[in-house]
């Protein structure tokens, strides 16, 4: 199963933006080094039908590929969300991104919503990794 929100053209989403409508600050940030994103969400989930596309359209503007991206589809259950990684990542909140290193450090996580997009909020911490690099 694959998380379908992801997808920059998924359902009645708003358009995702075009590769030069992002900030070249923003894709940079998000196509440096070799970071792998990992990406819990619902396509059940209204935040994550709202804001995947859009992140989905970011990274592939960057030129991530593929297999730097991880998506882990979670479900509601009985005692909170339930899907692969949940517990070990401690997903309570969709959509989550967590950014690693290549070597499997986490080096910045997206949590359900912020005042910015989660590309441009990923992009503003791994900044702070490269300065502290």
């Amino acid at each position: 199963m694959t998380l379908e929100t992801l997808d920059p053209d998924f359902g009645d989403a708003p358009a995702s933006p075009d590769a030069d409508e992002f900030d070249p600050a923003v894709l940079d940030a998000l196509g440096a080094r070799d970071y792998r994103f990992k990406v819990w969400g619902g396509d059940w989930c209204g935040d994550c039908q709202r804001q995947l596309p859009a992140f989905g359209a970011a990274l592939a503007a960057a030129g991530v590929p593929d297999d730097r991206i991880e998506d882990f589809p979670v479900t509601k259950g009985p005692n909170g969300k339930e899907g692969e990684g949940v517990d070990e990542y401690g997903i309570e909140l969709i959509p989550t991104v967590v950014v690693e290193t290549a070597d499997g450090e986490e080096v910045a996580r997206f949590v359900e919503e912020e005042d910015v997009s989660i590309a441009e909020y990923l992009a503003r911490r791994l900044a702070d990794v490269d300065v502290r690099a």
